[in-house]
């Protein structure tokens, strides 16, 4: 490409402007407005946007059913004829790849589509409210978490306009197989009051989880997708989403153990969050036994009472153990620190134990070779900083816990 074209190429995420609509006044406002994460997943990995000068995407939603409008807007577009045959990107024909059918791309057509929210009401059953509390000057927001399946009236449709968000906030997000009927889906919506006291629903969030089947006749449900919109953020929503899911499943008697797929460290965050305000009322986890290190106890208990992973009941251990531990005592820090690095560097033990029988059957050039492969000398380094990392994270957890 040409210097001289070099002004045609902007960055998809700062052209997209995504809004959740109430009312026709929200079109106009600006602090209605939010921005994508990303956009590789939409418009190419380097998320650029070619052929258009004063390029501005509006991608609006009716807050409550989610009626979709776009709106592609620009003062020139490139013509093949005078740039050697180069064409604009095709910007409607990426988004409507991935937006639902019926989306419509006249704003007079938009507004009138908002009348639908009016009757608009959650599709499932309701299992769990929640009164978020408010931001600062701001007002308290009441918040409903709605459980449906795939066999819930009308509840597909709205979803295939609800998934769109993730390409915007979930890395590496996919659309699921809606076909089968062992997801089940968990969808946050505020619940406000118009001018005139109607009651109205605005999206607030969701989940997905999908109940992987365990022999004999066990259910192990994992949690797939989680995300809370941009304007509902910091407001607890994701930990209230997760205590409900929770709440749900752990009563199950064929559920075995809850589980999350590939967790972002913001998730993550969250889920220990709430895994270790459960674990803390539980006696396997009383400060004293803390002390005496990790036990079955913990992981029987924690397993019978909020169906955790024996992964998660030893990371939860670790995040309580520390706000147990007197970091000013040498001792007591050193031992605990010690505790932990053991786990860390288990998955490294059990390597050398298998490099000692292989040093019986390899060459000695051979077995020198795979033994500097092991990289044995970078232990310490790696366990230091795998260990900072991981005390990092858990302090932001007892942060927030302590913030309750």
């Amino acid at each position: 490409m040409t210097d001289a074209l070099c002004h045609l190429v902007v960055d998809g995420n700062e052209v997209l402007e995504i809004k959740l609509v109430r009312s026709p006044d929200d079109i106009e406002d600006e602090e209605t407005s939010f921005a994508p994460e990303m956009c590789h997943q939409v418009f190419g990995e380097n998320e650029n946007i070619f052929g258009y000068t004063d390029l501005r995407i509006r991608l609006y939603y009716s807050a409550g059913s989610l009626q979709t409008y776009l709106g592609i807007e620009y003062t020139e577009k490139i013509e093949p004829s005078v740039s050697d045959g180069m064409k604009a990107d095709d910007i409607e024909g990426a988004m409507k790849k991935i937006l639902a059918p019926g989306y419509v791309t006249n704003l007079d057509q938009f507004v009138s589509l908002l009348e639908k929210d009016n009757s608009f009401r959650p599709m499932g059953k309701m299992i769990h409210s929640y009164t978020s509390s408010p931001r600062e000057g701001g007002e308290k927001h009441t918040f409903e978490v709605y459980m449906s399946d795939t066999s819930t009236p009308g509840f597909l449709g709205f979803h295939e306009r609800l998934q769109t968000f993730l390409l915007w906030y979930v890395d590496a997000a996919s659309f699921i197989d809606v076909d089968d009927d062992q997801w089940t889906f968990f969808t946050v919506f505020e619940k406000y009051s118009t001018s005139d006291g109607a009651r109205r629903y605005a999206v607030a969030g969701y989940a997905t989880v999908y109940r992987y089947y365990a022999y004999p006749a066990h259910a192990r449900p994992r949690v797939s997708q989680a995300l809370t919109l941009p304007p509902f953020r910091r407001l607890g929503l994701c930990a209230a989403l997760l205590k409900a899911i929770y709440s749900h499943f752990v009563i199950l008697p064929e559920v075995i153990d809850m589980t999350v797929e590939d967790p972002s460290e913001d998730f993550q965050r969250i889920r220990d969050y709430v895994d270790c305000k459960n674990c803390e009322t539980l006696p396997a986890f009383f400060p004293a036994k803390l002390q005496q290190g990790f036990s079955s106890e913990m992981v029987t208990q924690a397993c019978a009472k909020f169906k955790l992973s024996k992964r998660q009941v030893r990371r939860v251990y670790e995040i309580l153990r520390l706000r147990a531990t007197n970091t000013s005592d040498k001792t007591a820090y050193l031992e605990y620190r010690l505790d932990v690095k053991n786990r860390l560097n288990a998955p490294f033990q059990k390597k050398k134990l298998e490099m000692k029988k292989l040093e019986k059957v390899l060459k000695p050039e051979e077995y020198a070779a795979a033994l500097s492969s092991l990289g044995a000398h970078e232990t310490q380094a790696r366990l230091a900083s795998q260990y900072a990392a991981l005390e990092h994270e858990y302090r932001r957890v007892l942060h927030r816990m302590e913030q309750d």
